[in-house]
């Protein structure tokens, strides 16, 4: 009898400590909006997703392998909450496995690019929402049909699969950075390269970003620099990126605030201007203008209710348009307005 006790504690020892080396998290955000969006003096009402942040539900764990040395994995996948379906393929989000330790992470399978990534920290919105400057990005029709007619109008800047990622590690003194090459496996638009360097301490955040894509025999090329400043009254950020395909060239300005208003609620604002070469402007890739003021009222740590009024202001043959937007056509705006509530947990 004091054998088998003496086992059971055993095994109990040792169930605990392979639970405290080990964690997986079960976590999602839903976020819905009531959104009004007119463009040539036709309208949309309707309840959409994602005014805020992303909606997803993902699991993620982590463990300890000793020695310094720990494994990781991370699945998420796109949540549309107004119909319950998923909005893309079940992990489309990201699908990785990591192995991270005092060299750094191996990151594998499918996430975001190094280049993306900048662009997140930069836009004020997170590139989510009616205020993204990825609304300019993703009209970008200077790809010309040989992207668009294949769906890469979005995704060379965006998330890669068959991706193989290295990041630094984090004790750099507020120095980060990653490098990331997705193999093409036979299929164009799909073999990318690409990599951030940034430096991130107390109130200064500064970050650059380059990647490149093999499509239709050459290479769309995208270069992205941005900044942020807290100064406590307000946060400001700038960033520039320019995109680039067979003679084709976008450069892109943003400028945005963040202005704590309250303990619980923000303002935000945030202006874009996309400008297009002469070639680009012949590809429908003209002049554009995106204007965006919004507030959001935090009610807990995980749920905030917000607004956003958003225009986009075509020049020449531009013909960008936001979320939900009726057709625009080329030299038209878009505009909207939406008021949402996102939880997180």
């Amino acid at each position: 009898m004091k054998k088998s006790l003496v086992v059971l504690a055993a095994l109990a020892s040792f169930a605990g400590a392979a639970a405290a080396q080990s964690s997986v998290t079960l976590f999602g955000t839903v976020d819905l909006a009531a959104r009004y969006v007119k463009a040539n003096g036709q309208n949309v009402k309707k309840l959409s997703r994602d005014g805020l942040s992303s909606s997803r539900l993902g699991v993620r764990g982590v463990e300890d392998l000793g020695g310094g040395l720990k494994a990781g994995f991370w699945l998420e996948g796109e949540l549309s909450a107004d119909t319950g379906t998923a909005g893309s393929a079940f992990w489309g989000r990201r699908a990785t496995l990591s192995l991270m330790g005092d060299f750094g992470e191996v990151r594998l399978g499918r996430a975001k690019t190094s280049a993306r990534l900048v662009v997140d920290d930069f836009d004020v919105y997170g590139t989510v929402g009616q205020g993204s400057v990825a609304n300019l990005y993703s009209g970008f029709n200077v790809l010309g049909t040989a992207l668009a007619s294949n769906s890469y109008k979005v995704s060379p800047i965006n998330r890669s699969d068959n991706q193989v990622q290295y990041l630094l590690p984090g004790d750099l003194g507020g120095i980060y950075g990653s490098f990331d090459v997705a193999a093409g496996e036979g299929t164009d638009g799909k073999k990318a390269i690409g990599g951030r360097l940034g430096y991130q301490a107390g109130p200064l955040h500064v970050a650059a970003g380059y990647q490149t894509v093999d499509v239709a025999s050459s290479k769309y090329k995208m270069f992205v620099l941005g900044g942020s400043y807290d100064f406590g009254v307000v946060k400001a950020n700038v960033m520039w990126t320019q995109n680039k395909f067979l003679g084709n060239r976008q450069n892109v300005i943003t400028v945005g605030a963040v202005v704590p208003v309250t303990s619980a609620g923000s303002v935000t604002a945030q202006f874009t201007n996309a400008a297009g070469n002469a070639t680009a402007d012949l590809n429908k890739g003209g002049d554009a203008k995106l204007y965006t003021v919004g507030y959001q009222h935090n009610l807990s740590k995980r749920t905030a209710l917000y607004t956003t009024v958003s225009l986009i202001d075509n020049g020449k043959t531009g013909m960008y348009a936001l979320t939900d937007s009726p057709a625009v056509a080329a030299n038209g705006r878009s505009g909207s307005v939406d008021v949402g509530i996102r939880h997180s947990f």
